[in-house]
């Protein structure tokens, strides 16, 4: 069995770490290059870099910072934000991904992924789904797995069934996808493991499950109820409220394979 991914989440506005709640209401949690030579060194299986203030901007991935952070940590590197052409993401790789996500763009151009998966290969494309529950009542025929996915970082709702762009990001080359759930982010508690498991049964392909991570039985659950092949998090790790070692050992006692944390890292 493939061993279960912990991935700590650096979500960068203006060149720094920044965490808030729903995607709002953002604090300064530090600097990408240093959080991320701290997260490699203290067990981190791969690291996902979001800047997500580059599609609500209208420009281009903070390449500069993305190859400061690649520079300072020896783990897979998935960079996401204002990706918006196949040259960009030759520059984000260039600059040091390992990885690329696309989402607001994949929503406004869907061949992007197609194209991209077949420049690079669908192994360094990743699509970041944001999803947000559908109250119910609504009877809205458009959501029939009740989320509806949202761009722009969480800005705005573009009438697409998330389960349903989840199948159609895969047809069309994505080799993995994020998941996050936006009415869970930021406010620890835990996954929504529900809409992970209506993506997880419709694709054939890894999911990163993201969005209400509150201690190590969340992880657990993402994995064993939602179907997730990874678990991302940001802010219990910057915050230190859990250490990566310690989810994993709760993912191991659970009978999770995980890799092993050297005993010798850092809390």
């Amino acid at each position: 069995m493939l061993r279960r991914r912990v991935i700590p989440c650096l979500d960068v506005a203006n060149g720094r770490v920044v965490k808030g709640t729903r995607f709002v209401d953002l604090t300064d949690e530090g600097d990408p290059p240093e959080l991320a030579e701290r997260y490699a060194r203290e067990g981190a299986d791969e690291l996902v870099f979001l800047d997500i203030s580059a599609a609500p901007e209208g420009r281009g991935t903070l390449l500069e910072v993305v190859e400061r952070t690649a520079r300072r940590a020896f783990i897979p590197l998935t960079v996401g934000g204002g990706v918006r052409s196949v040259d960009d993401m030759r520059d984000v790789l260039r600059a040091g991904a390992d990885k690329v996500s696309l989402n607001t763009q994949a929503v406004a151009d869907p061949d992007l992924v197609t194209r991209c998966a077949a420049r690079f290969g669908s192994q360094a494309v990743v699509v970041a789904i944001d999803a947000r529950r559908v109250s119910a009542g609504t009877g809205d025929a458009r959501f029939p797995a009740g989320y509806q996915v949202v761009v722009k970082g969480g800005r705005e709702p573009v009438g697409l069934d998330a389960v349903a762009w989840a199948r159609r990001a895969v047809e069309l080359g994505a080799g993995e996808l994020l998941v996050t759930s936006i009415d869970r982010d930021g406010t620890q508690t835990g996954f929504d493991t529900a809409l992970l498991r209506a993506v997880t049964l419709g694709v054939e392909v890894p999911v990163i499950a993201s969005g209400g991570a509150a201690g190590p039985d969340d992880f657990v659950r993402a994995v064993r109820d939602g179907g997730a092949d990874a678990v991302l998090a940001a802010s219990i790790f910057h915050r230190r409220q859990v250490s990566i070692a310690e989810v994993k050992a709760v993912m191991a006692a659970a009978g999770l394979p995980v890799r092993a944390v050297d005993p010798g890292a850092a809390a």
